[in-house]
C-alpha cells in the first residue's frame, strides 16, 4: 500500500466505540486542568496570605512535583496490576481530600503538606492513556486512535486550565481566599463520581505484588536529591552540605537500578531506558518538565510584579494575569489537537522535534521582549503550541513503543521523568529568583524575585526545549507507529 493511501486510510480513523470512555476522561482532565490553572493568578495573593517571600511560592510546585515523581511509577504499576481504574479512583480521592484542606489553614505548612498531596492528580493522565491503549492496541491504527485520545484529553485539560484561570483570577478579586480555594475541591469530588459510575476498567491486569523495596530505593533517592536543592535554596548554592545531599540523590539511584535489573516483576523496568525508541522520550519528558512545570510560577509573579516599585514586571490584576495564562492555554490546545494532523502528514517524530523547538524559541523570546503584555502573550503562545503537542503525545509515544504488560509504567515514565525535571527546575528557580532580590518600596521590601534571575529561568528553559529537539533527532525514524514496540533486552 502506498504512503499516501495509508496516510488517507489513516485519516478516516474514528473513536467510535471509544467516544463514551473518552468523554467520562474528558471530565477527569478538565478538573485536572482546573487544578492546574485556578491558583496560578493567585499566587501572589496566597503569599501574602501566608506571609511568604515571591520566591517561597516555587515550594509549592518543588513538593508536589517531588511527590508527583514518587507516587506515578507506584500507580502506574499497580494499575498494571490491579487495574487502572481502581487507581484512578484512589488518586481521586486522596486529591479531594488535600484540596478541602487547602482553604481551611492560613498556616504555610499545613498549607505546604496539602498542597503537596494534591498532587495525586498527576497519575490521572497516563493512568487514563494505559485504559485507553488497552481498548485500541489490537485494533488497526490504535497508535493513531491513543494518538488521538490523548490530543482530545489534553485540549480538555487545556479549557480547564483556561477555564480555572479566568475562573481564578476573576474570583480573587472579589471574594475572600478562602471561598476561593474552596472552588477546585468542589470539581475533584465531582470527579469522583464520574469515574465510578462512568469509566470501565481496563483489561490485561498481570497481578502480582508491588515491587516495595524498588520503591523504597527510589523514594529514598529522590527525597535525598531534591532535599539537596532544598538545602540549596535555604543556604545558598555555596553550601557544601547541600551539595552533598544532591550527589548522594544521584548516586543512590545506582542500587536501585541493580536491585530493579535483578527483579522479576520490578517497580520499573529500567531496560526501557535502553530502547533507542523510549529512551529518548524520557529525555525529553524530563527536559520539558523543566518548562512546563517549573516555569508557572516564576511566569504569574513576574506578570504581577510592580514596574514601578521594582523597575520591571507589568503590575497585573489577578484577572489580567489569568488572561496570559489562558491564551497560553489556548496555544496549548492548538498544540494538542494539531499533533495527530502533523503526525499522518509528516510523522509523529518530526512532529514532536518541531513541538520541542517552539517551546525553546517561545522562551528564548522573553530575553529581549518582555517589557509589555503583548510580548508576553506572543513568546507564551508560541510556546504554547510546542508545550500542548509534547504533553499529548509523550505518553501515547510511550504507550505504543512499550509492551502490553508494560503500558501504564511507561506512560507513567513520562510523567515521572517529566516531574523530576520539574522539581529540579523549580528549587533551581527558586535559588536564582531569590539571589538579589531587592525591594525598593519599605512596604514591599524583599518579596520581589531578581531581574536576573527571571533572565535565568527564560534562558534554561529555552536552552532545555532545544536540547530535547536535538535528542528526538536520534530516534529512529519510524518510531511511534504500529509498527514499533519495544523489546526489553536481556539482564547483564
Amino acid at each position: 500500500m502506498s504512503t499516501t493511501a495509508v496516510g488517507a486510510k489513516r485519516s478516516r480513523v474514528k473513536l467510535g466505540p471509544l467516544a463514551g470512555i473518552v468523554g467520562f476522561l474528558a471530565f477527569v482532565e478538565f478538573t485536572s486542568g482546573i487544578l492546574q490553572g485556578y491558583y496560578t493568578p493567585m499566587l501572589t495573593d496566597i503569599a501574602r496570605h501566608l506571609g511568604i517571600h515571591d520566591a517561597d511560592v516555587n515550594w509549592f510546585e518543588g513538593t508536589q512535583l517531588m511527590l508527583s515523581a514518587l507516587v506515578v511509577p507506584a500507580f502506574a504499576k499497580l494499575g498494571d496490576m490491579f487495574g487502572h481504574k481502581r487507581m484512578l479512583l484512589w488518586s481521586t480521592a486522596l486529591t479531594a481530600l488535600a484540596s478541602i484542606a487547602l482553604p481551611f489553614t492560613d498556616s504555610f505548612t499545613v498549607f505546604l503538606i496539602a498542597w503537596t498531596l494534591q498532587g495525586f492528580y498527576v497519575v490521572w493522565l497516563p493512568l487514563e492513556i494505559a485504559i485507553i491503549w488497552s481498548r485500541t492496541r489490537n485494533r488497526e491504527g490504535g497508535s493513531l486512535l491513543t494518538a488521538k485520545a490523548a490530543g482530545i484529553l489534553v485540549a480538555t485539560l487545556e479549557a480547564g486550565a483556561i477555564t480555572g484561570a479566568l475562573l481564578g483570577g476573576q474570583l480573587v478579586d472579589s471574594l475572600p481566599l478562602w471561598i476561593v480555594l474552596l472552588v477546585p475541591a468542589l470539581f475533584v469530588v465531582a470527579c469522583y463520581f464520574v469515574i465510578q459510575f462512568g469509566v470501565k476498567e481496563s483489561t490485561d491486569h498481570q497481578g502480582g505484588k508491588l515491587d516495595l523495596v524498588g520503591l523504597s530505593l527510589i523514594s529514598i533517592a529522590l527525597i535525598a536529591f531534591t532535599g539537596g536543592l532544598s538545602l540549596l535554596r535555604l543556604n545558598g548554592p555555596a553550601d557544601p552540605l547541600a551539595w552533598s545531599v544532591v550527589v548522594l540523590g544521584v548516586v543512590l539511584v545506582v542500587p536501585f537500578v541493580l536491585y530493579e535489573l535483578k527483579h522479576p516483576d520490578p517497580l520499573i523496568d529500567v531496560r526501557m531506558f535502553r530502547s533507542p525508541a523510549l529512551a529518548p522520550v524520557f529525555l525529553t519528558a524530563g527536559l520539558f518538565g523543566v518548562s512546563v512545570l517549573g516555569a508557572q510560577a516564576p511566569l504569574s509573579t513576574f506578570a504581577r510584579t510592580d514596574p514601578e516599585v521594582y523597575g520591571y514586571g507589568l503590575g497585573t490584576t489577578g484577572f489580567a494575569t489569568s488572561l496570559i495564562i489562558g491564551l497560553y492555554l489556548i496555544g496549548m490546545i492548538a498544540g494538542a489537537l494539531l499533533f495527530p494532523k502533523f503526525s499522518q502528514w509528516i510523522s509523529p517524530r518530526i512532529t514532536l522535534i518541531g513541538a520541542a523547538g517552539l517551546v525553546g524559541l517561545g522562551y528564548l523570546l522573553f530575553l529581549p521582549f518582555h517589557d509589555s503584555y503583548q510580548q508576553l502573550v506572543t513568546n507564551m503562545m508560541i510556546a504554547g503550541l510546542g508545550s500542548g503537542a509534547l504533553v499529548a503525545a509523550l505518553p501515547a509515544a510511550a504507550a505504543s513503543a512499550a509492551p502490553a504488560t508494560q503500558t501504564g509504567v511507561a506512560t507513567g515514565l513520562t510523567n515521572s521523568v517529566k516531574t523530576v525535571g520539574g522539581a529540579i527546575a523549580s528549587a533551581v528557580f527558586g535559588i536564582v529568583l531569590m539571589q538579589g532580590a531587592t525591594g525598593v518600596a519599605a512596604d514591599a521590601a524583599g518579596t520581589a524575585g531578581s531581574l536576573s534571575g527571571y533572565f535565568s529561568v527564560w534562558a534554561i528553559c529555552g536552552v532545555t526545549a532545544l536540547v530535547a529537539a536535538v535528542l528526538l533527532c536520534f530516534v529512529p525514524k519510524d518510531a511511534f507507529t504500529d509498527r514499533v514496540s519495544f523489546v526489553p533486552q536481556p539482564a547483564a
